[in-house]
């Protein structure tokens, strides 16, 4: 007679098994790199066999790309919510910039490298790092768009603005893998200070907004950027069999 403690199996949707895989993919993409998310290590972390992952990612590049969309897709959802939520402008391009900026942040500026980087030899992952581009570019410069309607912007583009606020952030993130902490205080501010002479804002209007000291890197992480694409908790299943 079974024991009453038996763990009973339970079968999950194909919807919710494939969220599952994306998820632990996406937490090994942000912990050690794109090149450690294999079919046979995504299956060790859920604890299910190798058959199980490529019955839904026959293709481990398909996995990949996955991995950094989920994980990437979940950040800019932190930093930047569509719909955004009760506040000005101003306030939410201060809380964006004031996340993307110190400690917190490097592990998704890493990604973003080691994503940038692979790409150039993967097309299927090229391409998904393409479209979050998009998304970024899109999410911020609607932000600015709704500042200038609103008066608190002034800016001719909000387009190249959005832009140029972008290549001040990845150029910061590019040392996301080496120490900066000697980096002086101007320069970690340069997203802010960039934002404000583009914008028209006096300086340290976004500073104050966030309630960050200037020069002072916010690091409490994005909401919610710790577990990218799901929950990523393991699943023990006793066979390759899609459940």
């Amino acid at each position: 007679m079974p024991s009453s403690t038996e763990r009973t199996r339970i079968r999950k949707s194909p919807e919710a098994r494939r969220a599952e895989i994306v998820g632990a993919a996406a937490a090994v993409a942000l912990a050690e790199g794109l090149e450690c998310v294999t079919l046979r290590r995504i299956a060790d972390e859920l604890a299910v066999r190798p058959g199980l992952i490529s019955h839904y990612f026959p293709v481990v590049e398909d996995l990949v790309a996955e991995a950094f969309g989920s994980a990437a897709g979940a950040e800019l959802d932190a930093l930047l919510p569509d719909p955004p939520p009760p506040g000005t402008a101003t306030e939410h391009l201060a809380r964006f910039l004031a996340r993307t900026s110190g400690t917190a942040y490097d592990t998704i500026s890493r990604l973003w490298i080691n994503a940038r980087h692979l790409s150039r030899y993967r097309p299927v992952l090229r391409e998904r790092v393409a479209a979050q581009e998009a998304a970024w570019r899109g999410r911020l410069e609607a932000l600015l768009s709704r500042g200038v309607a609103g008066g608190e912007f002034r800016t001719p583009d909000p387009y190249v603005t959005t832009i140029q606020i972008l290549v001040v952030l990845d150029g910061l993130g590019a040392h996301a893998n080496t120490d900066t902490r000697d980096r002086p205080a101007a320069v970690t501010a340069m997203a802010v200070s960039t934002a404000e002479n583009l914008l028209g804002l006096a300086a340290g209007t976004l500073t104050r907004a966030a309630g960050t000291p200037a020069g002072t890197p916010a690091d409490t992480p994005a909401d919610g950027a710790a577990s990218p694409g799901g929950d990523g908790g393991s699943s023990a299943g006793s066979s390759g069999l899609p459940d």
